[in-house]
């Protein structure tokens, strides 16, 4: 089964093209590792919100962007040989300095519980992260499965939803305190695949109106702590040249 390693960061705005060249040579560096796929998304609609957002999240500046990534690995034990591997790899030490804070980068190992679709190769993503119990797994699962139905006929390409089981504490930010996770809550890390935003902010907009009436409390974790935002393809590996 596949396995993700998720990340946001928070990026100066005029870094983006040093942030490009950083991820063109880290890539490099996983794909030796095992990595069967990475996809770097830069934010271009991301909201503030009441109770989280994503700029939350990162503990990010005003004039810092949210990046939204993730790596594909074939399964749990080869993306945790990797990172041993980075402790002693040569290659780490010729790295240019990161253009960001990595301090204020968030990370984690998810599995996927969700794949619907076609999932990577989009040239819009929506991204969103949430704390579900873990005594409502199965009823979130079946709820996503049940949206999945919604999405697809707004247009989606495909959606992946990611529960958390590798997820580390962080001395200043991490994936607990950004989604104000509580005791027996997981992380979860999703995205659903657009073919353009238009596509998406009309679905968007038709989805609202439909579930206007719709119970919120009963949903199987609290959507007030909910956060998503529209990201743009910045490298996908499996587009590289």
């Amino acid at each position: 089964m596949p396995y993700f390693t998720g990340a946001v960061a928070a990026v100066p705005s005029t870094n983006k093209d040093a942030y490009q060249t950083h991820v063109d040579a880290i890539w490099e560096m996983f794909k030796s590792y095992g990595a069967t796929r990475m996809i770097e998304t830069w934010g271009v609609d991301v909201p503030h919100g009441k109770v989280t957002d994503f700029y939350g999240s990162v503990a990010a500046e005003p004039d810092e962007a949210i990046t939204f990534s993730w790596i594909e690995w074939p399964d749990k034990t080869t993306a945790d040989a990797s990172w041993e591997k980075m402790q002693s790899d040569p290659a780490m030490k010729e790295m240019p300095a990161m253009p960001f804070d990595g301090s204020r980068m968030i990370f984690g190992g998810f599995d996927p519980v969700v794949e619907r679709g076609t999932h990577s190769g989009a040239s819009y993503y929506q991204g969103f992260l949430l704390a579900v119990p873990e005594a409502k797994k199965q009823a979130y699962i079946d709820m996503a499965n049940e949206a999945w139905d919604m999405f697809r006929k707004g247009g989606a390409l495909g959606m992946v939803e990611n529960w958390g089981v590798d997820v580390p504490k962080g001395e200043k930010t991490d994936f607990y305190r950004a989604t104000k996770a509580e005791d027996g809550e997981v992380p979860i890390f999703s995205w659903i695949a657009w073919p353009d935003r238009a596509t998406c902010d009309a679905a968007s907009k038709a989805m609202e109106a439909e579930m206007g009436d719709m119970d919120m409390s009963a949903m199987p974790f609290d959507g007030k702590r909910m956060m998503w935002a529209g990201f743009e393809p910045l490298f996908d590996s499996g587009k590289a040249a």
